[in-house]
């Protein structure tokens, strides 16, 4: 059954049902202390447990002998009804032993007489007790189909108890206390709903009355109480009630009615006239009365008001969860076919829409044409130029809901203008299966002849604000618009100082040059992190990929004609000093576990693993894979890169240029590795990509074969599991 039918399910039984089930709940948090307060009353004996009915019938007995019942209740009260001294009828708690009086039994209190009547009736009788009756086989549907959308949302049964990731108040707890409530209420639900069938007889509950042949009854030989051998085998715990001979005579006799059995026992001889085992429905009867009340345990009677309290929240959460969710429809100031910038958002609980709406009503305020809606509303946007997909994954690396059809529609609805795209997924390291449906959306764009990456995939965990920032500032550079988001989803930064200590000259036909910075010494910073600079002091951000050598940033840069950033660098001589903040960039570290590092790039590419391996002095073997247009490109780097090698800092280095030489490619190595790369991957290794983004896609095609053809998975489950790591622009 698909998530949505869950869903709609569970939704559908909680809004027929949310009013009967306050009633019972409030009801049933009531009743629950009755239990705890009987259990209070000093009437049950110290050592009742050991108690046997040779021990305790002959002593009731001898003290009452005109005694004529003998009943122990759910709270192992022993009661009995006689005749006292003065020939009255007498019905009080006594010890089982001595026969000393400790109480006397008093009627169900007005208050609990009224509440129980309201929560198995409403007061109406039968009528009532089919609806109440009917609202616990509801809260049983709705137990199954709850923990149905637990099991779907955690990623299995046996990660049912793993941490949750805290999506908002409602949301969080719905699932946190719907996981250790589950057993009480569908406890709750399944022994309401037995006890229900069974007071319509839709359960038999008929016990059939023991049948004693009063002409085989013996009166020889002659036993005392004391010595029958059941009395001396059975214990009072084990009694519901026994009915004491009316006199002496052998025609006359006990009859012991255990959990169980009902037995008729001659009183002289002890012989055991007859014996009925009850139905399982009875037994079953009994029991669901215990689960359900509480009655035989002031503990479980507790639990279970905490579980009616939770199912009060759980209809006070459910429809805020509704609510948010119903609250994140968009009505569109533009329509799909006049929007130059289209959003499509796949979200399974709604959070992710507060992010595309911060999104959407920026650009919305600077004048532009902006459409936001499901991602299974994607169909032909006829003035789009921008493609903004932001998502969720759901279950084992599954599309949400309302994103499920969008591969076939993509297929179905090319697009008919060149349009720039950019995927942003959202999700939580927690789970297995990281942003693993938006990886495999971006790879989707990729082979669409219509669709260029304006950015890299980025994913954002735990909806961090930070993560969110980093790719609506990567965005906004290559864009050219700025974003300027809500306070809550914005961080604020401070500058920091960088003297700079080097800064090369131009190299080869690819205009690169290194520049190098000193930082303060408490700055962290890390291979892989990003560099964001201010080059005209305003709002425009420039971000450069950052490589660590020697306790300084190193940066790779490619001069651009009139290019904002790489100018601006550029000029910088060493000793000056600039105003710069560190952008960490965790998803692009090096792996602290991982018996191979592949590392792919391109030209600048190169800054963040030169830092990576000049850090590596665990010495994890490192293959770098990297193309240049020519010798002079590259120039630059040998002597560093040699140095490696000869440390075993670096394992291999495989070189290409494109324009001298065999003139080929990255994807060419990749081609000719095939093999190499798929058993990296298959023993848990890691390939890490930095480039541009032409080289990322003929890359990412590749390894799709290689990962599709040995692995059998597709490439998306590697870029989920943190195997395969992107860092392209």
């Amino acid at each position: 059954m698909t998530i949505s039918v869950w869903r709609y399910s569970h939704l559908a039984l909680a809004v027929s049902s949310f009013l009967l089930l306050i009633l019972a709940s409030v009801t049933g948090i009531i009743l629950a202390f009755e239990p705890v307060s009987q259990k209070l009353q000093p009437f049950r004996a110290d050592n009742f447990n050991e108690v046997t009915l040779a021990q305790s019938l002959p002593a009731l007995r001898k003290a009452y002998p005109d005694i004529s019942e003998l009943t122990v209740d759910v709270n192992e009260f022993v009661q009995i009804k006689a005749s006292d001294a003065d020939g009255k009828n007498l019905e009080a708690y006594v010890e089982p032993v001595t026969g000393k009086i400790l109480g006397k039994p008093t009627k169900q209190s007005e208050f609990f007489a009224w509440v129980t009547a309201l929560h198995r009736s409403l007061f109406i009788h039968e009528t009532g007790r089919f609806f109440i009756g009917l609202t616990a086989f509801l809260l049983l549907l709705i137990t199954v189909s709850g923990t149905m959308l637990i099991i779907q949302r955690q990623r299995g049964v046996k990660r049912f108890f793993t941490r949750i990731v805290r999506d908002n108040f409602a949301q969080y707890y719905h699932v946190v206390l719907g996981r250790w409530s589950l057993i009480p209420i569908f406890i709750i639900a399944l022994s309401g709903t037995y006890l229900s069938l069974a007071k319509f007889g839709l359960v038999d509950t008929k016990i059939t009355s023991p049948k004693v042949d009063l002409d085989g009854i013996r009166s020889k030989p002659e036993i005392k109480p004391a010595d029958i051998t059941i009395f001396k085998n059975t214990k009072l715990s084990d009694v519901q009630s026994i009915e004491f001979p009316f006199s002496e005579d052998a025609e006359d006799y006990f009859t012991l009615k255990l959990k169980d059995r009902e037995i008729t026992i001659n009183q002289i001889t002890g012989d055991v006239l007859s014996e009925v085992k009850y139905p399982i429905a009875v037994l079953l009867t009994n029991l669901s009365l215990n689960l359900h009340t509480g009655r035989a345990s002031s503990i479980w009677a507790i639990i279970l008001a905490v579980a009616s309290v939770n199912i009060l929240f759980f209809i006070y959460s459910g429809f805020a969860i509704t609510w948010k969710r119903l609250a994140n429809r968009v009505k569109n100031k533009y329509t799909a076919t006049d929007s130059r910038f289209i959003i499509l958002v796949g979200s399974e609980n709604g959070s992710t829409y507060r992010f595309a709406q911060a999104v959407h009503q920026q650009l919305l305020k600077q004048g532009h044409q902006s459409y936001i809606t499901e991602l299974n509303n994607y169909t032909l946007f006829p003035k789009a130029e921008h493609l903004l997909v932001l998502t969720a994954t759901y279950g084992l690396g599954d599309a949400p809901t309302n994103a499920a059809k969008f591969a076939a529609l993509l297929e179905k609805y090319p697009q008919a203008q060149p349009i720039l795209y950019s995927v942003l997924g959202f999700g939580s390291h927690a789970y297995p299966d990281f942003c693993k449906f938006a990886f495999e959306v971006n790879q989707l764009l990729a082979h669409q002849t219509w669709a260029t990456p304006l950015t890299d995939i980025h994913t954002v965990d735990d909806k961090l604000p930070d993560d969110f920032s980093l790719w609506a500032e990567s965005w906004s550079q290559q864009s050219g618009i700025p974003l300027t988001l809500s306070p809550d989803l914005q961080t604020t930064h401070s500058l920091e100082t960088f003297t700079v200590t080097q800064n090369t000259a131009l190299a080869g036909t690819n205009d690169i040059f290194l520049l190098r910075l000193q930082g303060r010494q408490r700055t962290s910073v890390t291979s892989g992190d990003l560099l964001a600079i201010y080059p005209a002091n305003d709002h425009r951000e420039r971000l450069y990929s950052i490589g660590v050598i020697d306790k300084e940033i190193q940066l790779s840069v490619r001069l651009h004609a009139g290019g904002l950033g790489s100018g601006f660098l550029h000029a910088l001589k060493a000793g000056e000093a600039i105003k710069a903040r560190i952008v960490n960039n965790g998803h692009f570290h090096f792996p602290a576990k991982a018996p191979d590092v592949i590392m792919i790039s391109n030209g600048t590419g190169i800054a963040p693993f030169l830092g990576m391996i000049s850090q590596n002095l665990q010495k994890t073997p490192c293959h770098l894979y990297c193309g240049f247009r020519d010798a002079s490109s590259c120039e630059m780097y040998q002597s560093f890169l040699a140095q490696s090698r000869a440390s075993q800092k670096l394992a291999r280095l495989n070189l290409v240029r494109s324009r001298e030489g065999e003139m080929q490619y990255v994807s060419n190595l990749i081609e000719r590795d095939r093999d190499f790369i798929g058993r990296v991957l298959a023993n848990q290794g890691v390939i890490m990509i930095c480039g541009s983004l032409s080289m990322q896609k003929d890359v990412m095609d590749l390894l799709e074969t290689i990962c599709q053809e040995q692995l059998n998975q597709p490439v998306s489950y590697y870029q989920s599991h943190g195997q395969i790591m992107m860092d392209c622009y």
